[in-house]
């Protein structure tokens, strides 16, 4: 006979198809097109340090700092970080639960709470993923524009260089289909990653020591300082967490859980360093007029602006493949022939057309809609802080509420009711930022 919890795991993670029916491993959600099982914790922990020091941390200074100032600025960026280190952390723990493997987020939710959290769990975090991809494009594009402007003073409009940083992620996606295919790339990511940053802060320290005018007043009403503050924190939470801990961790070779641990001990130590410290290098060159692209603020050379924004469009190639992973693995393992190789001729042609849908939408959206402090805000408010910070402490109670001590309770269960408030908070400033910028901006507006 089966069990309670075996039967809400038939009901949430039948939806899964493509899979052998009646397997145990399509029973729980463990089959999949994408390689599992296979990489070490060094690969992984490069490629968290590597993609969390993507293009996306150039805007940070003005998104992060400028609404928050230093003193609520450094606070922030420092419980965050904590936080985020240690809600990974512990949701890292529950990739096992009952002797069973989850290797996708929404499978756990759905096992634990039923269908309802399978879905919202999934929407949430593919909403999540969709965002940051279109912010990758976006970055790119910016980028391409940038290095267009040094050696033109009419450079094309924004929206060419996305369509090419589209087409070039698409491409990327296309060669390198899974995260561990993405080993042999690492090294290239890492190069780029550390020459662009090195040469980031090296002019940032100059125009820093020769900019006497700067200023550090946070700009705008009463009213405004507060929504942009809550903006200011969904920015820090994007800077931290991706929101598919669990999709990555099934990449890793056992002892999971704490391969993944080491993975995240790198992640927040030698990562953030990097990414928290050109945020504020820049918020200090420049303060509170620091630009949403920190290179725009450059005041040269000319070949380092070049060789900077060079970097972010390549490195951005490698990196945006961590946070759209799981939209391919979704759909490789919906539509593939799971029966054959994923390079077989027909996988072939099945991804192209797959990899070619996804980034047709996502690069028309971007264009039509070139916001980038929109995409970091929404992206941080209304799906990454569910689903990093109040998710992990539902787990919790569930697996281990039973048996655990009162004050753990009461830690978890007041996670989720604050969080839950910041969640409503931090949502209606992003809105409210949207919709100004919606008055200001045109669509496939030249920014």
């Amino acid at each position: 006979m089966e069990t309670g919890g075996e039967l809400r795991s038939a009901k949430a993670l039948s939806i899964e198809q493509g899979q052998t029916k009646g397997s145990e491993n399509h029973k729980y959600g463990l089959t999949s097109a994408h390689t599992t099982d296979h990489d070490s914790w060094q690969q992984v922990g490069l490629l968290l340090v590597t993609s969390f020091n993507c293009g996306w941390i150039l805007s940070f200074s003005n998104l992060m700092l400028v609404p928050l100032g230093w003193t609520w600025g450094i606070i922030c960026l420092f419980v965050v970080g904590l936080y985020s280190a240690y809600a990974n952390w512990l949701l890292a723990a529950f990739h096992f639960i009952d002797g069973q493997r989850f290797i996708r987020y929404r499978d756990l939710m759905g096992y634990l709470f039923g269908r309802e959290m399978y879905y919202i769990t999934w929407v949430s975090q593919y909403l999540t993923l969709l965002l940051g991809n279109m912010g990758f494009i976006l970055l790119g594009g910016k980028a391409l524009k940038e290095i267009n402007s040094e050696f033109s003073d009419s450079p094309l409009r924004l929206q060419y260089f996305i369509i090419v940083t589209g087409a070039a992620y698409f491409i990327f996606a296309l060669v390198i289909p899974t995260l561990s295919a993405m080993r042999s790339w690492l090294g290239v990511s890492t190069i780029l990653t550390f020459t662009y940053i090195t040469i980031l802060m090296l002019v940032l320290v100059h125009d820093g020591k020769s900019n006497k005018s700067r200023d550090y007043e946070i700009p705008g009403s009463k009213v405004s300082k507060v929504f942009n503050a809550f903006g200011a924190i969904s920015a820090i939470i994007v800077c931290n967490t991706s929101g598919l801990l669990l999709e990555i961790q099934s990449t890793l070779r056992k002892p999971a859980v704490k391969n993944m641990r080491k993975a995240l001990y790198l992640q927040y130590t030698v990562g953030l360093i990097f990414y928290y410290g050109v945020s504020i290098a820049g918020y200090w060159a420049y303060g509170s007029t620091v630009s949403v692209y920190l290179p725009e603020e450059l005041s040269g050379p000319k070949w380092a602006k070049v060789v900077i924004n060079s970097g972010v469009i390549l490195q951005s190639i490698v990196s945006q493949h961590m946070f759209v992973a799981p939209i391919h693995e979704m759909l490789d393992t919906r539509f593939l022939r799971l029966n054959e190789s994923i390079n077989s001729k027909e996988n072939i042609k099945r991804r192209f057309l797959l990899r070619a849908l996804l980034f047709t939408f996502n690069t028309f959206v971007t264009a039509a809609f070139p916001f980038m402090g929109d995409f970091v805000n929404l992206l941080g408010s209304f799906t990454l802080i569910p689903i990093t910070f109040i998710f992990p402490s539902m787990i919790f109670i569930k697996v281990k509420g039973k048996t655990a001590r009162l004050e753990k309770k009461v830690w978890h269960l007041s996670n989720i009711f604050l969080f839950s408030l910041l969640t409503v908070a931090t949502t209606s400033s992003a809105v409210r930022i949207i919709i100004e910028n919606i008055r200001e901006y045109n669509f496939f507006a030249n920014t």
